[in-house]
């Protein structure tokens, strides 16, 4: 190699080598802070684009896990008003029957059929306050909720049940009179509790339906989450090793420019 004071080549190969280990412990320096191995798309474009789609559809399942906890919450609303109307139908076949026993005298008739009215007035109470945010599937006001399912906004839809009067098949002025309208009256309630019970039933479908599906989206989206983080995430055990690699690589090189700048200096030594 030429001795020259003009050019000192080892002293430029020193400094390129320098430059590239000072570029990939920043880089590296980068993905310790970040945790992400590809945190832009000059990192990687290609898998920047994709984990930034798949990251927005595992967000956008948060609204959809929001849409069915409030199904959720509808359908456990009307549960309740069901369990409530089920529990007043049964008292009210109780009544009937009591009150088709011919020997009561006329006080004891009347407190049963007050009792049986207050009792079914009491239905229209439970199904018209059985609402959520609102709403209600148990009413009679609505044929059926659809809620979100994905994140392209398809639904899932519950159908409704009313569980007011008219829905089992009562009216505002059921009531009997007398022993033997009291004694037709047990088979009407006892209708009326069978198309309750129906109805509820069937709304329990739903809800597990609902459940499962609630259950599912979870599922889904931790599996998108960790998708995104197999392609972004920085393994750390991993980039701490190369981080002490290069920082000694570093001081090396640091090391090899010094002597490089030194040797135009020898060349004094020729001319004494």
């Amino acid at each position: 190699m030429m001795n020259s004071i003009n050019t000192n080549v080892g002293a430029l190969i020193a400094l390129q080598n320098l430059n590239s280990t000072n570029s990939e412990l920043a880089t590296t320096q980068g993905r310790i802070n970040t945790g992400k191995r590809v945190a832009s798309a000059k990192d990687n474009g290609a898998i920047w684009s994709m984990a930034k789609l798949q990251g927005s559809t595992a967000s956008s399942l948060n609204s959809v896990k929001d849409s069915l906890q409030r199904g959720q919450s509808t359908i456990d609303v009307a549960l309740a008003a069901g369990d409530t109307i089920t529990d007043l139908l049964s008292k009210m076949k109780e009544k009937a029957l009591a009150a088709s026993d011919t020997s009561l005298n006329t006080a004891s008739f009347n407190a049963l059929a007050a009792d049986f009215v207050s009792l079914r007035d009491q239905i229209t109470k439970a199904a018209t306050n059985s609402k959520f945010n609102g709403v209600s599937i148990a009413d009679g006001t609505t044929a059926s909720l659809t809620f979100l399912s994905n994140s392209d906004g398809d639904g899932f839809t519950v159908a409704a049940k009313t569980l007011s009067l008219a829905g089992i098949g009562l009216t505002a002025t059921t009531t009997f009179t007398d022993a033997a309208t009291a004694k037709t009256m047990i088979a009407t309630i006892a209708g009326a509790l069978t198309t309750a019970t129906n109805k509820l039933a069937s709304l329990g479908t739903s809800a597990v339906g609902l459940d499962t599906h609630l259950t599912f989206i979870g599922k889904l989206q931790d599996s998108l989450t960790a998708g995104v983080g197999n392609l972004v995430d920085a393994d750390l055990a991993k980039e701490s090793a190369k981080l002490q690699s290069l920082q000694t690589k570093q001081q090396l090189g640091v090391q090899a420019l010094s002597i490089a700048n030194q040797t135009p200096q020898s060349i004094l030594s020729l001319f004494k």
